[in-house]
């Protein structure tokens, strides 16, 4: 058929629609024969718009008003642009050299204008400065201080103007004429002071001694600084004639008597010679700096005389605790004194500076470096309270346990550790202050070892009572967070400088330590009721097992005792993050115990091991609700994160038990089966998997024939096998039955290193603290907390690496779950 007009006029519609079109030209099966002429109309069609764009295309570009043409033409204009830019340039230029030409001759004569009236000034202030000059001396002679003030603020002041002309000689010999002025009325002002005072004339010439004073101001800081440390000797002469000379009115026994005599002295220049100095000039503060300052220093020579004592150091503790409070009460009372003092108008430029003296420890700061002594009572103190502390009881004979409370010694000793930082940093904010921080840091560590963690190691082969277990828990928990509230009072009471030396951060480590402890110590009560379980499994055949059942006996038997010890435990815990870190790890340990019991149920036949994946599936799905138990759980779904992390700790033993399932025959298939589950290189491990399945010696040489050369091939468990798988290796190169170190494989490295002293046979309290060690240096190793290991290692430092390791791989059971306090029953819970 042929293509219509209106169907070629189609072809340039905007909204062309080829299907439609296609589907109007062939709209009935006969029609198809005539797709040959409507090709050839097509292509007809196609060239003549070709030859049209071409056509169209050439007239552009040749034509009269082609681009090339327009880009020429815009060429050339912008070149003649550039000629008249140039043009006016120059014109600009040569404009300016014809202004500077004839603005010339107006410049000098500015200039010498200038000069001009810059000579005429200068005599002027010449003739001025000449005739100030002669006045002021005669004044001088007749000691009319008041007009002599005046003028001479006048003088220095014209007389700073001549500076720059000193080259001229007889503005050099004015100069050295208004210098000797100044160097002869300073010495009789001075000799006047001295005269009044000597004779007693204080008050007759009390009008001549103020006006005097206006003279010393003006002749500046130098002046008045002579003038006031000759009153501060003169009033202080008696003081150190008395207190001096005499050993007995020197002593420590008399401080009082010091500061009896400076109080009178102080109310007697207030009430006589006070109105004598200007007010800005605070001669009672520098008077009262001055005492100060003496006193120290002899206060520093009589402590340093009693230590050096032939017989021996003679220095009472509570004397010199007495001394200093004495001290610190008079400083304070001079500081509020003269804080309190109303200052000049706020016109005038010394009111712009704030007040210089500051009298707290101007006296005290003597005593610092003995204070020693007292933060060595300190140490005594506490070192025969950690003793008693041991011995106590957990709980008082008259109170019933609470699942809130904390060990009485834990807040007896934080409300002495309050007391002695609140009296030291009233003492000293220094060395003394950081010296006292190291003792109570050294005191927390011992609590935390020898108290906390003795408590842990009580109760034999049974270990402690759970109550115990959790009031230690409570205990440091709460020692935890108050010794980082303890740090911040420190650093905010000690001195800037030493903010950066206070670090309680190894004792709160230590202290969480003795938590992760605690937590693992109650992951043991559990244990212990899992044994006789863990006995029914071992004693199974499982390798003539036939058929799978719902689940073994023994996990049901299992599953009650820890359902029921559970139930037991975490209403006791009061923080929800405790209880989730109990439950986490005793996930870990069950896991654990699990694979550790598969081992030594062998030989293991293919049913047996998919038994055993089905008694894992039920496992797993139970202990998916282990935080149901806790009462702060409200809701009735366990926790996302809690089921991802039961999920992953029993999910760890599949591949062995995957592997376990494939029969031996065909041999590929067990060697491609551990190539895939296992997936190392080690022939060791693969040899142990053929005695867990029951594999007779003479069938294993073929066996290990084929698994070397499948392990070399491409295909190989995609090429990227290990040399030595981690959860084979050290479960079974463990020759006791142990666990071993498995924390490679995922599990808790707190519990597999409890698990390593012996924890998932039977647990013996006794030994709790080796174990902890242990668990310490793996946890250390996995987590990269610092190396714990090597026979110097303290116990202390393995609780710091435990709470590291809680930190880091519990999320720190603060920083994951957030802080909340734990409040005893009986007491309130202090806080710093």
């Amino acid at each position: 058929m042929n293509i219509t007009v209106a169907d070629s006029l189609s072809l340039d519609s905007v909204d062309y629609d080829p299907i439609a079109h296609l589907n109007l030209l062939f709209s009935h099966p006969s029609t198809v024969s005539s797709v040959s002429s409507v090709s050839a109309t097509i292509q007809k069609h196609k060239d003549e718009l070709s030859k049209s764009i071409t056509s169209l295309e050439t007239a552009q570009a040749y034509g009269p008003d082609s681009s090339l043409e327009r880009m020429q033409s815009a060429q050339a204009e912008l070149a003649s642009l550039f000629q008249r830019i140039e043009s006016v340039r120059s014109r600009a230029l040569q404009t300016e050299r014809d202004i500077t030409t004839m603005t010339a001759d107006i410049k000098r004569l500015d200039g010498t204008k200038r000069n001009l009236t810059l000579s005429m000034t200068a005599l002027k202030r010449l003739q001025m400065l000449t005739t100030a000059y002669e006045q002021l001396r005669g004044l001088a002679r007749t000691r009319q201080y008041r007009e002599c003030a005046g003028l001479l603020q006048a003088v220095l002041q014209l007389m700073r103007h001549f500076n720059s002309y000193r080259s001229i000689e007889q503005i050099a010999v004015l100069s050295r004429n208004v210098s000797e002025l100044q160097r002869e009325l300073l010495e009789q002002v001075c000799e006047d002071f001295e005269i009044a005072f000597a004779k007693g004339e204080v008050g007759a010439r009390r009008a001549v001694l103020v006006e005097a004073c206006l003279v010393m101001d003006a002749l500046g800081d130098h002046a008045k600084t002579r003038l006031v440390t000759w009153y501060v000797n003169t009033e202080l002469r008696e003081y150190r004639q008395v207190f001096r000379g005499n050993d007995e009115a020197g002593s420590l026994d008399n401080i009082g008597r010091r500061y009896a005599w400076f109080k009178r002295t102080l109310k007697t220049h207030e009430e006589e010679h006070a109105v004598i100095f200007p007010p800005h000039w605070r001669v009672n503060e520098t008077l009262a700096m001055s005492f100060c300052d003496g006193t120290r220093e002899d206060f520093k020579g009589i402590l340093e005389k009693s230590m050096r004592r032939p017989d021996g150091p003679k220095l009472d503790v509570n004397l010199l605790l007495s001394c200093l409070q004495e001290t610190m009460d008079f400083e304070q009372g001079l500081e509020r004194r003269f804080a309190n003092e109303p200052r000049a108008s706020i016109d005038t430029l010394s009111s712009a500076d704030d007040r210089a003296q500051n009298f707290n420890g101007s006296i005290s700061a003597a005593f610092e470096p003995y204070l020693s002594l007292w933060v060595e009572s300190q140490d005594r103190a506490l070192a025969s309270m950690i003793p008693k502390y041991k011995q106590q009881p957990l709980i008082p004979a008259d109170e019933e346990f609470s699942p809130q409370a904390v060990i009485p010694s834990a807040i007896e000793l934080f409300h002495f550790y309050k007391v002695t930082l609140s009296q030291c940093a009233k003492l000293s904010t220094g060395e003394r202050l950081l010296d006292l921080t190291k003792t109570l840091a050294k005191y927390l560590d011992e609590y935390a070892q020898q108290v906390l963690l003795g408590f842990l190691q009580r109760g034999g082969t049974q270990g402690p009572p759970i109550e115990d277990i959790i009031l230690v828990l409570n205990t440091a928990d709460f020692w935890h967070t108050n010794t980082d509230q303890l740090e911040e009072f420190i650093k905010k009471r000690i001195d800037p400088d030493m903010t950066s030396r206070v670090d309680l951060s190894d004792q709160s480590d230590a202290f969480m330590g003795a938590a992760g402890a605690s937590v693992m110590a109650l992951v043991a009560k559990v244990e212990l009721e899992c044994e006789s379980a863990w006995r029914e499994m071992r004693n199974t055949n499982w390798s003539r097992m036939e058929s799978v059942s719902d689940h073994s006996s023994y996990v049901s038997e299992l599953l009650k005792h820890v359902n029921s010890k559970a139930e037991e435990i975490l209403p006791l815990v009061v923080k929800q993050q405790y209880a989730r870190t109990f439950c986490d790890n005793l996930v870990d340990h069950l896991a654990n115990a699990y694979i550790t019991n598969v081992v030594q149920c062998k030989p293991v036949c293919e049913t047996g091991a998919e038994q055993m994946l089905l008694d894992k599936y039920v496992l797993t799905k139970s202990l998916e609700n282990l935080m149901s138990f806790h009462t702060a759980s409200s809701s009735t779904q366990p926790p996302a994160s809690f089921v991802k992390h039961v999920n992953t700790s029993m999910t760890r033993m599949d591949p062995l038990l995957k592997t376990l399932q494939v029969r031996p025959s065909p041999p590929e298939g067990l060697v491609q089966a551990y190539l895939i589950h296992i997936a190392d290189r080690s022939d060791t491990n693969f040899r142990k998997i053929l005695e867990l399945k029951g594999v007779r010696r003479a069938d294993q040489a073929h066996l290990l024939e084929l698994f070397a050369i499948h392990r070399e091939g491409p295909a190989a468990a995609g090429g990227k096998l290990v040399q030595s798988s981690p959860l084979l290796t050290p479960l079974l190169n463990s020759t006791s039955g142990g666990l071993g170190s498995t924390t490679a494989a995922g599990g808790s490295g707190l519990a597999a290193g409890l698990a390593a002293g012996g924890l998932q046979t039977r647990f013996d309290a006794a030994s709790l603290g080796e174990r902890l060690l242990t668990a310490a240096r793996d946890s250390a190793e996995r987590a990269g907390v610092g190396a714990a290991t090597g026979e110097g290692v303290t116990m202390n430092e393995n609780l710091r690496n435990i709470g590291n390791f809680f930190r880091r791989d519990i999320g720190g059971l603060g920083a994951r779950f957030g802080r909340r306090d734990i409040t005893p029953t009986n007491n309130s819970r202090p806080d710093v």
